[in-house]
């Protein structure tokens, strides 16, 4: 005599049974992809380099001297004292370049962090109230249609210069995409038999918002969000280029791109050097994010 199955339960979600093994070792699978592990690494090198920039720099990022525009080590007026050389101002560009990538990477983990939340957020909402989702995606498109120059332009005639606004800038700015991206993915989620399994149980709409909904969109929202780095670092560089970010004499890599723009025929290392790891940046986000996209998607899996 054989005993029937127990019916399947909310609690425990298909979703979660049929990727979890797929999901067991993922970090495993994205080193296996060189390129990935390359960006990988380099971006830890350079978090780690802006994170422990006070004991890494050789001097005060902020001190004048009398090297003005002394080239990097490599060259023949290279001075062992200044290994990347001096800008205009006598400063050190190494040490300028350890505290702007730190200010460069707040700016973008902060305007990513603070949009994606709150883009995604909405968009799951919206997808879940059928009632709210109109309002909510014509807000988005309005959002939508202010660049993130024109609006840190706005929020600088404002407030001023400084980073405050460019973070805000930026964050409004990845609201409408992430509310997007996150409004798709929850549909898809919606439709799921687990979520009608759990209405039928009698959960309530918060319940099955944060256990189910939630659980099973967010990584796919992450993935957007680690792609949608490297264009805030991006955005925020060519804003600080602009002269709408930090205010002198803080360093910041797109500033210091600005402020060597002047030197370009005679000191072009002033304003190489700072663009090129923007560019290091941005490219290493950009490459460990189509990994982690390739890895976590169940779609591009098949």
């Amino acid at each position: 005599m054989t005993t029937a199955a127990a019916p399947a339960t909310p609690d425990a979600d298909p979703a979660d049974q049929v990727t979890a093994p797929a999901r067991a070792h993922w970090f495993r699978r994205l080193l296996r992809d060189r390129a990935a592990a390359l960006a990988l690494l380099v971006l830890a090198l350079i978090i780690l380099g802006a994170i422990f920039a006070p004991w890494l720099a050789t001097h005060d990022p902020a001190l004048n001297s009398r090297s003005i525009m002394t080239p990097p080590i490599w060259s023949e007026r290279g001075e062992a004292a200044h290994l990347l050389g001096t800008d205009g101002q006598g400063r050190d560009i190494y040490s300028r370049l350890l505290y702007g990538a730190r200010l460069t990477l707040l700016i973008g983990f902060l305007a990513v962090g603070l949009g994606g939340f709150l883009g995604s957020f909405v968009g799951l909402l919206s997808a879940f109230n059928e009632k709210l989702d109109p309002i909510v995606m014509r807000t988005m498109d309005v959002l939508l249609s202010f660049p993130a120059i024109l609006l840190g332009l706005a929020l600088v005639a404002v407030m001023g210069q400084g980073v405050l606004p460019v973070v805000i800038a930026l964050s409004v700015s990845s609201i409408p995409d992430c509310a997007r991206v996150a409004r798709g993915i929850a549909i898809g989620v919606m439709k799921q038999e687990f979520i009608e399994a759990g209405r039928a149980v009698g959960l309530s709409n918060i319940q099955l918002f944060q256990r189910y909904l939630v659980r099973n969109a967010i990584s796919s929202i992450m993935i957007f969000i680690s792609l949608r780095f490297g264009q805030t670092i991006l955005i925020g560089a060519t804003l600080s280029f602009l002269g709408l970010g930090a205010r002198p004499p803080a360093a910041e890599l797109g500033m210091m791109a600005s402020q060597g723009r002047e030197f370009l025929l005679f000191a072009p290392h002033i304003a190489v050097i700072p663009s090129v790891l923007i560019f290091v940046i941005v490219l290493s986000a950009n490459v460990a994010g189509d990994a982690l996209r390739d890895v976590l998607d169940p779609r591009l899996q098949a």
